[in-house]
C-alpha cells in the first residue's frame, strides 16, 4: 500500500481580512443584494447609503427610472436606511449610483448569484 502525504488546507476564512484591519467593518461599502421570493419573484436591496443622502428621493429616482415598484425600510441592527426594489435591479441599481455621482465603482459591492 502506498502511503500519500497530503496537507488537507484549513477553512477559508473571507472576512477575516476585514476584522483584521480594525476599520469599521463594511462602512465604506453600498451594498447591492438580491434575495429570492417565491417563485421567479426576487427583490433587490441597497444598504450603506451615506446618511448625508436623502434616501427617499433616491428610492423616487431609481422607481422612476426603472419602472419598478419599492420600499424604504428602516434597520434598527446597523442603523441605517435600506431600499428595496422589485426584480433583479443589481446592474441597473450600480450604474445609476455611479452615473448620479452617489458612489464611486470601488465603492459598491454587488452580491448575488
Amino acid at each position: 500500500m502506498v502511503q500519500v502525504d497530503l496537507e488537507i488546507p484549513s477553512s477559508f476564512n473571507p472576512f477575516a481580512e476585514a476584522k483584521d484591519s480594525g476599520s469599521t467593518w463594511g462602512k465604506d461599502y453600498v451594498h447591492i443584494r438580491i434575495q429570492q421570493r417565491n417563485g421567479k419573484k426576487s427583490l433587490t436591496t441597497v444598504q450603506g447609503l451615506k446618511e448625508e443622502y436623502n434616501s427617499e428621493k433616491i428610492l423616487k429616482s431609481l422607481k422612476k427610472e426603472f419602472c419598478c415598484n419599492g420600499n424604504l425600510v428602516a434597520d434598527e441592527k446597523l442603523g441605517g436606511k435600506i431600499i428595496q426594489l422589485q426584480g433583479d435591479q443589481r446592474k441597473n441599481v450600480s450604474n445609476f449610483l455611479i452615473k448620479a455621482g452617489i458612489t464611486k465603482k470601488e465603492q459598491i459591492k454587488i452580491h448575488g448569484f
